[in-house]
């Protein structure tokens, strides 16, 4: 009678299926539900558990706490797996900070996590600090923005470079002009400042820059490669100038703040500032550079890539923005020597890879998942050390705000500090550039450079590669085509991917791994997974990078 009662009434065998209440961050008053989540997460196994290393506490606006992973696991994977930990915690993936332990007292398997209260970037963005001094020095890292946590980040730009990459109406030109006016409010800095928008965000600019232009048409793209050139002849003479200065000025062949404020000497810290540099990378105007014939996109594209790459140690920083963070608009050789990387939403995890660096995304950090309403929200990839309290490889950070009329008052901030000094020169001084170039030394100098564009285009376009095609093509050099195949395993080695994703994306790129045959060191013949240059260079041809 009881089991007759107790019957489904619609016949079906088994229980009603009963709702339980929502999760909650119950972890921070049992620890047993932390290590329930890393389990549901997939992060340890049935039969692991974690060591509370500082047991959770309030840290600002959220809850903290360090734990160490179990012998066989590395917090590298928690940093990549962050979307499903969170999911386990119940909380939004934005609320979640994942970092690994480094230095002392941490290791490959210490985690620190930190989980906010509410999404941590849904109130209002706090003003620039730069706002309100009355000068910077250039050599200071510059006032960036903020993490989750609310700590200050910082931007180191002497010795580095930056490039910031998004699609339109995420605060690319915002946050480039953030470092822009730190070196601004510097009188000792000389700034070429060149727009391919052709709006007014850097008409205030103008009246500080030794060098300024602002436009797309031919006649601005000729005005920047002109002003390249220039630069690259003075990197040149300032290697030359500091080769004969005694170590007690110059000691590491590379420019000090002494030197840098030496008005006889002439090297001050300069900087080239590229907004919608893809305009002009993108130019197809025949250029003649020596005795080969490239384009006006891709001859700037190599004077940037000489600066970026022997610029620094001379005191050049360059600072490049692009609302089309592809591999055919920004060359892959010049990615590879541009230091400090800032990528806010872009449309996929390939256009973010492009800004931030190859594999990334399974690294845990992919700008293409950040939320349309976060406005002037990026990954920040730092070349150099940051103020975080952690040593990461990268971090989210929301920019500071700076409107129309605070970068126009930094601006003229900076005009008045440049003629009270003595250094007001250039465009800024209505001064036209009067000497005159040695341009043979100039190509001689980008002989190391990128090749040039492949003269059987019809458009002499740059051919930029896609990724991760253009770092094989680049491991392999003349390897090319002198070997028939390439083992995975060697590849995933020397380009410290993940196989996964390495596989995928040269099979997406019409490059699948097959099997083929290669030589052990112990003489034997064994059968590995690889590829075969054929189809890398057949590829490469279908991608515009020539034979």
């Amino acid at each position: 009678m009881l089991a007759w009662a107790g019957r489904r009434k619609d016949g079906a065998p088994g229980r009603k299926a009963v709702l339980a209440g929502p999760r909650s961050l119950t972890w921070t008053m049992d620890p047993q539900v932390l290590v329930d989540a890393f389990r549901d997460a997939r992060l340890i196994g049935k039969d692991e558990t974690l060591r509370l290393v500082e047991r959770a506490h309030r840290q600002g606006k959220g809850w903290s706490v360090v734990v160490d992973l179990p012998a066989t696991r590395k917090a590298t994977d928690v940093i990549k797996n962050r979307d499903a930990l969170a999911s386990a915690l119940a909380v939004d993936e934005v609320q979640l900070i994942v970092e690994r332990v480094r230095g002392r007292g941490g290791h490959a398997g210490r985690v620190a996590l930190w989980v906010a209260d509410e999404d941590p970037y849904a109130t209002p963005p706090v003003a620039t600090p730069l706002a309100q001094v009355d000068r910077w020095d250039a050599w200071v890292p510059v006032p960036f923005g903020r993490d989750a946590r609310e700590r200050r980040v910082d931007l180191p730009l002497v010795w580095t470079s930056l490039l910031v990459g998004a699609i339109p109406r995420q605060g690319k030109t915002f946050a480039t002009r953030l470092p822009a006016a730190g070196l601004i409010l510097d009188p000792h800095t000389r700034l070429y400042v060149f727009d391919g928008k052709g709006g007014k965000d850097w008409k205030a600019a103008e009246q500080v820059a030794y060098r300024f232009v602002c436009g797309d048409e031919i006649a601005h793209a000729e005005a920047v490669r002109d002003g390249l050139v220039e630069l690259v002849a003075e990197t040149q003479a300032r290697y030359a100038r500091m080769a004969v200065l005694d170590d007690v000025i110059c000691p590491e062949s590379k420019i000090t703040p002494q030197i840098s404020r030496d008005r006889g000497l002439n090297m001050p810290i300069t900087a080239v500032i590229i907004d919608e540099v893809q305009v002009f990378l993108e130019n197809p105007a025949r250029q003649d550079v020596g005795e080969r014939k490239t384009t006006l996109g891709g001859y700037i594209a190599e004077l940037l890539t000489y600066l970026a790459k022997k610029g620094p140690a001379a005191g050049i920083v360059v600072i490049l923005a692009t609302q089309r963070p592809d591999s055919k608009t920004i060359p892959s050789q010049l990615r590879a020597v541009l230091g400090s990387r800032f990528a806010l939403r872009v449309m996929d995890w390939r256009d973010s890879n492009i800004i931030l660096g190859e594999q990334m995304n399974t690294r845990g950090y992919d700008s293409s998942k950040l939320l349309p309403s976060h406005k002037g929200v990026g990954i920040l990839r730092p070349d150099g050390e940051t103020d975080t309290g952690a040593d990461v490889v990268a971090m989210t950070v929301r920019c500071d705000y700076m409107p129309n009329p605070d970068w126009r008052i930094i601006c003229e901030r900076g005009r008045t500090l440049r003629e009270a000094a003595g250094t007001l020169g250039g465009h800024a001084a209505g001064e036209t550039r009067t000497a005159a170039i040695d341009s043979a030394s100039v190509i001689r100098a980008l002989g190391d450079g990128p090749a040039p564009a492949d003269e059987s285009s019809d458009d002499g376009r740059e051919p930029g590669l896609p990724e991760p095609l253009a770092s094989v093509v680049v491991h392999l050099g003349n390897e090319l085509r002198r070997r028939s195949f390439v083992p995975t395993a060697e590849l995933v080695a020397a380009l410290d991917v993940e196989p996964t994703s390495f596989g995928r994306g040269m099979a997406e790129w019409g490059c699948p791994p097959r099997p083929g045959r290669t030589v052990g060191p112990d003489g034997a013949v064994r059968q590995v997974r690889g590829y075969y240059t054929a189809d890398i260079r057949a590829a490469v041809e279908r991608h515009g990078g020539g034979p």
